[in-house]
């Protein structure tokens, strides 16, 4: 049941994405010939007004096949009005920029749905006091549940190391102990630790953790779009960054997941319950509009970078060298899957 869900959502994340091409497409006179689900094989296929809708054999991706414009075979350009070769290259970015952005409004709306079910949150309740800490030595105690700081109200855990680690000198902090608020003044000590990308690297502390109780933070509709808005950049911000050190090689490429590792992440959190599967489906959301927008051949982020070339130099790139350019690209996206899957193969049997 957990393989089919993760199966379904991850069809779904593509054919949001190939929706976004195809709905800019059809705006802009382009004939879709081919709308996708999947690869390979032709299962389920409905002609109408144009375009064959079709289900294919292999759930793990999908395509919008446009008039004039072929992955598999670069060479097959039409200039007919209808056709994407006849598009000036400011339309054809926004049609090839429309995938990434719906993965990007999926995420969002997702993460909008996320907030009117309820997030769970730490409440701001000490847990453990650290001996010879900031907190310690301001004898702060196991119990006492944090109201402010430096003026700032507390509703959760959460908000407690931002502000403490955006804070500069002392902290004026707001207890309330046994029914009564107590106020106490500390200052952060600096920690060497290592971040979750196994970095070296410093963190203001004050030596305290969470009691570990928790409640569900409900937000209104507007509070829930400024929620959805932040948790997408977030999201974002993250997958780049992640990104950036494995291109760096902080980040081993044995840590490289495919489709067999969303696969069975998106199994566990199904098994977890509907928000952590939202949450998970909008972060593969964010991560499938990011890596489309890569500037590789084959894929999106490739061909909206021939494009800018045309606009700059008011002319198409080589014929030649533009096919040889997308085998290249489909040969580096197949290694990679390859490579992942190689990957997850080797995590199921060690």
């Amino acid at each position: 049941m957990g393989i089919f869900v993760s199966l379904l959502i991850l069809s779904f994340l593509i054919f949001f994405h190939e929706l976004g091409h195809f709905s800019v497409a059809k705006l802009f006179g382009v004939k879709v010939e081919v709308f996708s689900i999947g690869f390979g094989k032709k299962l389920l296929c409905k002609f109408y007004k144009g375009t064959n809708y079709c289900l294919s054999a292999i759930p793990l991706g999908g395509y919008v096949q446009m008039k004039g414009q072929d992955d598999l075979n670069p060479s097959k350009v039409s200039h007919d009005k209808d056709s994407y070769n006849s598009k000036t290259p400011l339309q054809r970015i926004a049609i090839l920029f429309a995938g990434p952005f719906a993965n990007f409004l999926l995420a969002f709306f997702l993460y909008i749905a996320i907030g009117n079910i309820g997030v769970h949150k730490l409440m701001p309740e000490i847990g453990k006091v650290y001996p010879n800490s900031p907190a310690f030595q301001a004898k702060l105690q196991k119990g006492d549940k944090i109201i402010s700081i430096n003026g700032i109200k507390i509703e959760s855990w959460d908000e407690i190391k931002n502000i403490i680690e955006n804070s500069r000198g002392g902290l004026d902090i707001v207890i309330r102990r046994n029914n009564k608020l107590i106020k106490k003044i500390l200052y952060p000590d600096i920690e060497k630790t290592k971040n979750i990308f196994g970095e070296d690297t410093k963190r203001k502390i004050i030596g305290i953790l969470p009691l570990g109780k928790s409640y569900i933070k409900k937000y209104s509709f507007l509070e829930s779009i400024s929620f959805a808005y932040n948790e997408t950049l977030r999201a974002s911000k993250f997958i780049i960054i992640g990104i950036e050190k494995m291109i760096e090689g902080i980040v081993p490429t044995k840590d490289i997941g495919g489709v067999i590792s969303i696969v069975s992440i998106t199994s566990q959190a199904a098994s977890t319950g509907i928000v952590a599967l939202l949450g998970l489906s909008a972060l593969i959301s964010v991560n499938l509009g990011i890596l489309n927008l890569f500037p590789i051949p084959a894929l999106d982020g490739g061909h909206i970078m021939f494009n800018i070339y045309e606009m700059i130099t008011k002319k198409a790139p080589n014929e030649k060298i533009y096919e040889r350019l997308t085998y290249t690209g489909w040969v580096l996206l197949l290694t990679l899957m390859i490579f992942s899957t190689y990957n997850d193969l080797a995590r199921i049997f060690e």
